[in-house]
């Protein structure tokens, strides 16, 4: 009995997990461009092999051996029959032929629709989970040599207490003398400068002294400090502090803090 399911389904490729290892392969490498590298490097190799082998299942060509098509049966009187009263017909499947040119394109269409899809959404959904910026600190500072047998340290932050722009020194800056030293929780990134004049807002023209009092412009106090301790000889960043006002310079410095204010906050002192 013949099957009526016809030579061209008989011979459609079974399902493939190809496209699904590609997309994953893509997603991961979408989410590493915003999390890690070494994601993006994953993602990256898992498309590159998943989407040769689902573009060689596509393409591959497999020659099947195919019944040959049965004669044609001429008309009873033995006239050809008039194509208006022949049966409805399809060209037949094309010898060799393993991957219809229609199932192709529904495919691609698919994959790609996936690809946009996934595109679209991942960095949406990164903006929405993770942290819009990336969290660093920059800090000016001082040694002012021992105070008592005791290291003293002026750890200024570089964040204006006008709106919060970054700060810039009132002087030269040695990049040529920039060195990167690598620490357990990361690097750190030291930089010479000399602010002769203090230290200067460029976006809105606040201007500090030394020891960061508000000299000018628009910042409603001076800038805050970072706690430190020394552990192993190595001076450690801690916390922020407002500062209301510091007299004196240096180690001998007297310096009136309050709890931590944000950027144009007004304190008393």
């Amino acid at each position: 009995m013949e099957d009526p399911r016809g030579d061209m389904e008989r011979h459609q490729p079974p399902p493939s997990l190809w496209p699904v290892g590609f997309a994953v392969g893509i997603v991961c490498l979408l989410v590493g461009l915003v999390v890690s590298w070494a994601v993006a490097a994953v993602g990256a190799a898992l498309a590159a092999v998943f989407g040769f082998l689902w573009a060689r299942d596509v393409v591959g060509h497999r020659s099947v051996e195919l019944p040959a098509p049965p004669p044609d049966e001429p008309a009873p009187d033995g006239r050809p029959v008039p194509a208006q009263a022949g049966g409805a017909a399809m060209p037949p499947t094309q010898p060799g032929e393993r991957y219809p040119r229609s199932v192709f394109l529904e495919n691609a269409t698919l994959g790609l629709g996936a690809v946009i899809g996934v595109v679209v959404t991942v960095p949406a959904v990164g903006f929405a989970v993770l942290p819009a910026f990336l969290t660093r600190r920059t800090a000016y500072i001082r040694n002012n040599g021992l105070l008592k047998g005791v290291p003293s340290f002026t750890c200024i932050s570089n964040r204006c207490a006008h709106v919060g722009c970054p700060v810039q020194p009132g002087g030269p800056v040695f990049d040529n003398k920039k060195q990167t030293v690598k620490t357990k929780n990361g690097d750190v990134t030291l930089t010479p400068v000399l602010p002769a004049a203090g230290f200067i807002c460029p976006c809105h023209g606040g201007s500090y002294d030394q020891e960061g009092n508000r000299i000018a412009g628009p910042p409603v106090r001076g800038l805050d400090r970072y706690e430190f301790l020394i552990r192993d000889g190595h001076l450690v960043l801690g916390n922020l502090y407002t500062v209301a006002k510091v007299t004196g310079t240096g180690a001998n410095a007297k310096i009136t803090t309050v709890e931590l204010h944000g950027p144009g906050q007004h304190v008393d002192g």
